[in-house]
C-alpha cells in the first residue's frame, strides 16, 4: 500500500462523500414538497431497528413540513433523476411551485407522504426524535417501508448492489459509482 502525503487545509473544507436524496413531504396545502439532502446516514436504536438520521440546514420548506408532521420520504436520486434533483435545489417552494418539470409520485403505503416513482430506494419514515444543532436539525427517523425498484435483489443489507441503484454521490460536485469492488473480506485475504 502506498503512503500518501497530506498537507493541511483548514477546518473550512468538509469533503463529505455522501448520496444524494430527494426528501418529500406534504405542504400544508396537501401537495407533495420535495428538496435534495444529502446529509443521510443510520444509527442503530436497538437490536436491528435502524434510525435514518436526516440533518437539514436552513429554514427551506421540507424542513418546516418535517416538523410540522413529523413524517418524511428519503428517495434515493439516480443519475436518470439528476436533472430532477438539480432543479428542485435551485427552485425554492416558498418562492414558488415546484411545477416547471413533469415527475409523478405516490403516496406512501405506510406513512402519508409523497413518494417519488423515478426513485430506485425510497424510505417511509416517521421522527422519533429532532436534535437542534444551531441552524441545522437532525431528525432521527424510524423507518416504517422502505420501497425498491422490483429489479434490485435484496437478500440482506450487505448484498445490495448499488451499481444497479446509479447512485448520485454529492461531495460539492455530482459523481456516480464506476463499479462494483467487493464485499467485506475479499480483499483481506494473503
Amino acid at each position: 500500500m502506498k503512503t500518501v502525503k497530506r498537507k493541511s487545509v483548514g477546518t473550512h473544507f468538509s469533503m463529505c462523500v455522501q448520496p444524494a436524496f430527494l426528501v418529500g413531504t406534504n405542504n400544508p396545502d396537501g401537495s407533495p414538497n420535495f428538496a435534495p439532502i444529502t446529509w443521510i446516514s443510520v444509527t442503530n436504536e436497538k437490536d436491528n431497528d435502524y434510525l435514518l438520521v436526516v440533518s437539514m440546514f436552513g429554514t427551506k420548506t421540507t424542513k418546516q413540513n418535517v416538523k410540522r408532521t413529523g413524517k418524511l420520504s428519503v428517495n434515493l436520486v439516480s443519475t436518470d433523476m439528476l436533472g430532477l434533483m438539480d432543479y428542485f435545489g435551485t427552485h425554492h417552494a416558498a418562492d414558488e411551485k415546484k411545477d416547471g418539470v413533469p415527475y409523478s409520485v405516490c403516496q406512501g403505503t405506510a406513512v402519508d407522504v409523497p413518494v417519488l416513482d423515478a426513485s430506485r430506494w425510497g424510505y417511509e419514515c416517521e421522527v422519533a426524535k429532532a436534535v437542534e444543532t444551531g441552524d441545522s436539525t437532525t431528525f432521527f427517523c424510524r423507518i416504517r417501508n422502505v420501497q425498491v425498484d422490483e429489479t434490485v435483489e435484496v437478500s440482506d443489507t450487505f448484498s445490495i448492489d448499488l451499481t444497479k441503484l446509479d447512485p448520485v454521490i454529492y461531495s460539492g460536485m455530482y459523481h456516480s459509482i464506476g463499479k462494483r469492488l467487493g464485499k467485506i473480506g475479499d480483499f483481506s485475504k494473503p
